[in-house]
């Protein structure tokens, strides 16, 4: 209880400073050397040791991991009237730079991993070759922190020779078949918003085994200004640089970014030990080939109880949770786009919508706040927590 006599609030996901203070570190020394401004060397530090953890060879730090996917898309030559074809189960920023772009987003459904369906891919890839539209970009992302299956996805994008932009924004220190999520393709971005795994409060980073085009995007990012004494400008720019004191949070954060995956899959094993009993109620799925980070711990219900039960209850007790993300075609911006499925009826990505919750997965959470979680959704079920 609070000294109001208010319940402890439990968050879905909040920010987590190290106990060692590095990111104070960090920062004091940004302030001591008065690199206050956007740049600096906390910006360069933050950019390589990212590349290092995740091994890649060049990265550029960003506002966003929604200004990373512009880029990502600009970077490939992705233009005006162009086609992307993108995951359909993600939040809106997976799709809305394709749209930055003037480029035409079609939306992919998903499979049981929740992420992209490699042969709903296949199935788009051949009714646009039929209609003599092949696409510039595909988009696929690894949601919640789950692997999409991105050999069977790679394959069919490497037949078509469209390239590959992974959306690692919830992923950063998941694994696909031992290697990290975000490299796999042909560029990855991860997003570092308060809510994420790690965090610079906002920001983000684009990454690459192409040098050439992360320092095209470094480019772009920083006004696309020309290396003249005066401001000379021969393409569009953007204001998207990550500033140095930020950079700070971020190079702090990292130094615990194996500790917080460690306690996210503790979270998620806590509640599939103490829920999984409960009928019509499964965790989100893992893969054999996947080492996720469990971003957030999601579950899926069947039964009597619906997801608004959960969100309300928890709500009652001052806990938050979250809808599942609602699918893009569902989205009323999107909802003229083209959306490729195998269902006769209905979608994958919309039954999991339909069904999601998104359990509270704080790093900062203890036994006692995950059981108050567990108890309060047992009680639906009219079972108690032992």
């Amino acid at each position: 209880m609070t000294k109001s006599g208010e319940k402890k609030r439990i968050y879905l996901s909040s920010p987590h400073m190290s106990d060692e203070g590095y990111e104070k570190a960090f920062i004091e020394e940004a302030f001591a050397t008065n690199w206050i401004a956007p740049l600096g060397p906390n910006v360069d530090a933050f950019e390589k040791e990212l590349a290092e953890k995740v091994g890649v060879k060049a990265a550029v730090a960003l506002s966003s991991g929604t200004a990373a996917i512009h880029l990502a898309l600009k970077a490939v030559g992705v233009g005006e009237g162009d086609i992307v074809f993108c995951q359909d189960l993600t939040f809106a920023a997976t799709a809305n730079p394709i749209r930055y772009q003037g480029a035409i987003p079609v939306f992919i459904d998903s499979n049981h991993t929740w992420n992209m369906c490699p042969l709903a891919l296949r199935k788009a890839f051949e009714k646009y070759e039929k209609l003599r539209r092949k696409p510039k970009a595909v988009i696929v992302v690894h949601l919640y922190g789950l692997s999409a299956d991105l050999d069977p996805i790679l394959e069919v994008c490497r037949e078509y020779d469209v390239p590959l932009i992974e959306d690692a924004a919830e992923s950063l220190g998941s694994y696909y078949k031992g290697k990290a999520t975000g490299t796999i393709g042909d560029l990855g971005i991860y997003s570092f918003n308060g809510n994420k795994i790690i965090t610079t409060s906002g920001g983000g980073m684009l990454v690459s085994n192409d040098e050439e085009k992360i320092a095209k995007a470094r480019f772009w990012a920083t006004q696309a200004r020309e290396p003249f004494r005066h401001y000379e400008h021969k393409e569009l720019g953007y204001n998207y640089r990550m500033s140095n004191v930020l950079a700070g949070i971020g190079r702090g954060q990292l130094k615990v970014l194996d500790e917080r995956v460690k306690k996210k899959k503790y979270i998620f094993n806590y509640y599939k030990e103490h829920l999984s009993d409960l009928e019509g109620l499964e965790m989100m799925p893992i893969q054999d080939y996947d080492e996720p980070n469990y971003w957030l711990s999601c579950i899926v219900l069947s039964g009597k109880v619906k997801p608004i039960d959960v969100i309300e209850a928890l709500e009652a007790e001052n806990i938050e949770s979250r809808p599942i993300w609602k699918p893009m075609h569902m989205q009323p911006y999107y909802k003229d786009c083209d959306f490729i499925t195998l269902q006769a009826h209905g979608s994958v990505s919309e039954d999991i919508f339909t069904r999601g919750v998104c359990l509270p997965s704080d790093t900062k959470m203890t036994d006692g706040d995950l059981a108050r979680v567990v108890e309060v959704i047992r009680g639906l079920w009219g079972w108690e927590y032992v």
